[in-house]
């Protein structure tokens, strides 16, 4: 979060008017405002390799990415036709779950497919 400071100059400060001056009384007003950003996204890829089988992605697909079979096997395809595909874009924790949770399930299978992240 980053912090930014209004400066307004010529208001009357705080000090109580008990006294007369020949002048109007000018002073600071500091006014803080927070801004919120929006956390960055992450692309989650899947890459190709001569060994893992087309029915193991889709599968992967469908169950940690939550596709549809007709969405899975587009992505599958594409994978396989271009040597990588996007399986989804999330913030960091959740890209950082799913390719934990892709590389498990492969090795748990023995299957060498991989997973990775990329800032989107």
């Amino acid at each position: 979060m980053s912090e930014r400071k209004d400066i307004i100059a010529g208001g009357k400060d705080d000090r109580p008017e008990d006294h007369e001056d020949d002048g109007p009384q000018i002073g600071v007003v500091e006014k803080t405002r927070t801004r919120t950003r929006r956390p960055s996204m992450y692309r989650v890829l899947l890459l190709n390799d001569d060994y893992t089988p087309m029915e193991f992605v889709v599968d992967i697909l469908e169950q940690i990415f939550h596709k549809s079979r007709d969405e899975a096997v587009a992505v599958m395809l594409n994978v396989h036709q271009n040597g990588v595909g996007v399986c989804g874009v999330y913030s960091f924790d959740v890209a950082e779950t799913k390719v934990a949770q892709v590389a498990a399930i492969a090795r748990q299978h023995e299957h060498p497919l991989q997973c990775t992240m990329e800032k989107a």
